[in-house]
């Protein structure tokens, strides 16, 4: 490029390097996961929704602290909410604080409501969140509908789990068998 020559704004280089690439590019920054709901449920469908937040809850997210393991989503009057989420106290937060286990309104489409609400009031359904992240800045839960398991579905999982984890090191053994051959 020439020393005088004219270089429009959006043609150029942008600044901050990494950072301004890491916050445009959709990442997810994981605060917590609800495995056991993985175990005890069977996922049918799963949905992004924000979360309606506190600014205390916000910092105390954005120290990786929380937990979804009780929790479990309700649709009352239209409204989609998140019950039994700790979220603990924000540690240099003042009286202005929240409280821990408080129930947060979930951000749905008003189709996705309509559609969770008829399938939760199916039998043996329900909505259980899944995990609690931040994607672009902004905290968002993923929930899913979900049906139970059954004992003896919860061993059927875990023995194919425990059989595909076999074959998958009896693979990767022939390969190495293989090589040093």
């Amino acid at each position: 490029m020439s020393k005088g020559m004219y270089v429009p704004k959006e043609s150029q280089p942008k600044q901050g390097g990494a950072a301004s690439a890491k916050a445009k590019d959709g990442k997810r920054k994981i605060v917590a996961q609800n495995k056991k709901a993985r175990h005890d449920y069977a996922i049918i469908d799963t949905y992004e929704a924000g979360l309606v937040l506190t600014g205390t809850e916000v910092k105390s997210l954005r120290q990786g602290r929380a937990s979804l393991t009780d929790g479990f989503v309700q649709i009352e009057g239209n409204e989609a909410w998140l019950h039994n989420a700790h979220i603990p106290e924000y540690s240099q937060g003042t009286w202005t604080n929240h409280s821990v286990r408080r129930k947060r309104k979930l951000l749905l489409h008003r189709e996705e409501i309509d559609k969770l609400e008829s399938k939760s009031q199916e039998t043996g359904h329900t909505i259980v969140p899944l995990a609690l992240y931040f994607k672009d800045g902004r905290a968002k839960a993923e929930i899913a509908l979900a049906r139970g398991k059954k004992e003896y579905d919860k061993r059927q999982t875990l023995r194919e789990k425990q059989d595909r984890r076999e074959s998958d090191r009896a693979i990767a053994a022939a390969k190495r068998k293989q090589r040093g051959a």
